[in-house]
């Protein structure tokens, strides 16, 4: 009995010791993703001074509206996706959100934390993945948030959005360049079809000479008034050079003096840019190789959808 007594003594004790220990408060970084993630429509109203509260349900005319509106956007859209969330209390990582139906990922990582009694300045870097990748941006957007606590809720009192540029970073250029990939792809595909209308055009009006691989034969002479065979005006100079928007273009393959088999190639100027080379024949058919070789593309290139 006196074993059951003296348990029952201890189990009531902590009980009565856990039910006294209030919880802790909440820290400025739990605010903000309360602010960010919450579903109750107060979550952030409730983490603004109130000079910001007022002024936002003044009038739907108030400047802040558009603020607010946003970042309920911002916060349903993550909240009613499928995409998968998980946050952190501590730790370099505030939140990441993955999507496994486009392979992409994207971290918000805290750059700094600075806690100074009531006052509390965090900032927060964007970084998004492709397929495990780190998907190249023309800048590295940055925000530091300035939260007071009043009354032990933390308010949101400053928003500061830089755009990140370390010019002298090798790294950074790289990316930066990166970033115009699929501009540079969709001029070179433009380019390409160019080429292909023009030896379609140029066959058709020298019809002795069929399909020809010279790119000059293309063009112009400057001067030229008229076309003729050596220069049947059909495109541009910059393209008739061979290399325009940072692809190189060659044509080879013609089976004789009336050729009528073409090989027209697109291969990037710089191959450590990732870009992809492109390439097509008489079929008129592009293809494309992800090594940005044009041996690859024309053995075994994939067709562009």
């Amino acid at each position: 009995m006196r074993t059951v007594a003296l348990v029952s003594l201890v189990a009531a004790s902590l009980a009565l010791a856990t039910a006294q220990v209030p919880p802790p408060p909440q820290t400025a970084r739990q605010a903000l993703l309360e602010m960010l993630l919450a579903k109750s429509p107060d979550a952030l109203e409730k983490h603004l001074p109130e000079a910001a509260r007022s002024a936002l349900l003044r009038s739907a005319d108030t400047f802040p509206t558009p603020i607010l509106r946003e970042l309920n956007s911002f916060r349903n859209g993550i909240l009613g996706s499928d995409e998968q969330l998980e946050t952190f209390d501590s730790g370099s990582v505030l939140l990441t959100v993955d999507d496994e139906r486009t392979h992409r990922r994207i971290e918000i990582l805290v750059e700094s934390d600075n806690l100074m009694g009531d006052a509390d300045e965090i900032e927060l870097s964007f970084h998004p993945y492709v397929d495990g990748k780190p998907e190249p941006l023309p800048v590295r957007p940055r925000v530091v948030l300035s939260l007071q606590q009043e009354k032990e809720v933390w308010k949101l009192y400053e928003v500061t959005v830089a755009m990140h540029a370390p010019l002298a970073d090798p790294d950074f250029l790289k990316d930066l360049q990166k970033s115009q990939n699929p501009a540079s792809e969709s001029s070179a595909v433009g380019s390409l079809r160019t080429l292909l209308t023009a030896e379609i055009s140029y066959s058709a009006t020298f019809p002795g000479g069929g399909f020809t691989c010279n790119l000059s034969e293309l063009g112009s002479s400057g001067a030229q008034s008229e076309p003729d065979q050596q220069h049947a005006m059909l495109i541009d100079d910059a393209l008739a050079s061979g290399k325009r928007g940072g692809y190189i273009f060659s044509i080879s393959g013609c089976d004789g003096p009336s050729a009528s088999r073409i090989q027209i190639t697109a291969v990037p100027v710089e191959p450590d840019l990732e870009l992809r080379a492109f390439c097509s024949d008489e079929s008129a058919t592009i293809r494309y190789s992800a090594d940005g070789q044009a041996a690859t593309c024309l053995s075994q290139g994939m067709p562009l959808e």
